[in-house]
């Protein structure tokens, strides 16, 4: 297993402002063109306005991110909107999202917000690595779109979600994974999705993983909406009071050195506040 690095709640590092853009939440809509790097922005959302992001290219980066404040908007946006529509390879990399979002899915579309969503025509591959998110309404790492259409994978490694609602990493096509990351829920503040669910058509890979949800929800959640689907779990400790849940003929294989006994912990290179990983800190 991997080692902890950082205890949840850890306080980030400083750094200097001269590091990085400030950007202030307005409502705006940035778009990240295909080959581009967007990075070194922190992005204040104090303000209580909104803030899109997307990039539905080819081969571009989001590196070096950090979102100071809660996002208050009440507009039921993916604060990122992303996928890679041309078979490249897109990265995500230290990214802060670890102050959360406005409470539940009270919206007036129905939804809360959503830190990442991958889009259906996803057909590329996108690695998203010491990536932190915590208190997002309506999903985490919402990737499981792209089962439906484009068959796109999404590989989540060296991450750590946390009290988030839906789900925190949420996948479906075969070849995409997690591994090496940590889900903690400890329903202190409102929402307790579930750690990871599979949809179709899979097979999902989780390995190396620490799923702590003392007792909430589900800890590792197979198939939707009436189709079945695969996760094949390795050398990974879930809570065994939230459990495994396997729908409409979905199968949940536990390979070797699985565990009932997960403790959680940000993972080594993962920002623990938003100038931190505005700054590239980590890195």
């Amino acid at each position: 297993m991997a080692t902890a690095a950082t205890a949840i709640g850890g306080a980030g590092t400083a750094a200097a402002q001269d590091d990085y853009e400030v950007i202030e939440a307005e409502g705006q809509t940035i778009t990240i063109d295909a080959g581009e790097t967007w990075e070194n922005k922190l992005i204040d959302m104090t303000t209580g306005q909104d803030i899109i992001i997307t990039a539905h290219s080819s081969d571009w980066t989001i590196r070096n991110v950090g979102f100071k404040g809660k996002n208050t908007s009440g507009t039921g946006t993916a604060t990122f909107g992303i996928s890679d529509t041309s078979g490249g390879t897109c990265t995500v990399e230290n990214v802060y999202l670890g102050d959360g979002s406005s409470t539940g899915n009270g919206n007036p579309n129905g939804h809360g917000q959503t830190a990442f969503w991958v889009a259906p025509d996803h057909n590329g591959h996108i690695d998203f690595e010491n990536v932190n998110i915590q208190k997002f309404a309506d999903n985490a790492i919402y990737g499981s779109a792209p089962g439906t259409k484009g068959g796109g994978t999404i590989h989540i490694d060296s991450s750590f979600a946390a009290n988030c609602y839906v789900s925190h990493f949420r996948l479906a096509t075969e070849g995409s994974k997690v591994t090496n990351s940590s889900v903690y829920v400890d329903g202190s503040h409102g929402y307790v999705g579930r750690g990871i669910w599979g949809w179709a058509p899979g097979t999902i890979e989780v390995e190396d993983c620490q799923i702590e949800m003392n007792g909430q929800n589900t800890a590792i959640d197979a198939g939707a909406n009436g189709n079945p689907t695969e996760i094949a779990v390795t050398n990974t400790d879930y809570d065994d009071g939230a459990g495994i849940a396997e729908h409409a003929g979905s199968n949940v294989q536990l390979g070797d050195g699985v565990g009932t006994d997960p403790e959680a912990f940000i993972p080594q290179g993962v920002p623990t506040s938003p100038e931190e990983a505005a700054a590239g800190s980590q890195k």
